[in-house]
């Protein structure tokens, strides 16, 4: 079984799909903006893990996120997919296209 770690009393590991819902200030003004991708990696130990979320923006460019797991700025989270991955770390994913990466999630 790959990593796992728990963020606001759900169960995120590695390769899962997930939602991260993340709290924005703009100056006075507050919202709450989505990130949706692939867990590529959880390191760091008790209060200090962080986890890394990898997406495909609009324009077939990778975009990589690393959010603390102990953070007042995460609204919540939400796993769309479980991934059966093998691994802890999924870097090897930053090479293979995007219907590759899709094979990694499927159950």
């Amino acid at each position: 079984m790959a990593n796992q770690t728990l963020i606001k009393e759900v169960l995120v590991g590695s390769g899962d799909i997930v939602r991260v819902h993340q709290r924005i200030l703009e100056g006075d003004k507050e919202r709450v903006q989505i990130f949706e991708g692939m867990v590529i990696g959880i390191r760091g130990r008790q209060d200090d893990r962080t986890f890394t979320v990898r997406k495909i923006s609009s324009a077939g460019i990778g975009v990589e996120k690393i959010f603390p797991v102990v953070t007042p700025w995460i609204v919540k989270i939400e796993v769309k997919k479980k991934g059966h991955v093998r691994r802890a770390k999924l870097g090897y994913v930053r090479e293979k296209s995007s219907k590759q990466v899709a094979q990694i999630s499927r159950e």
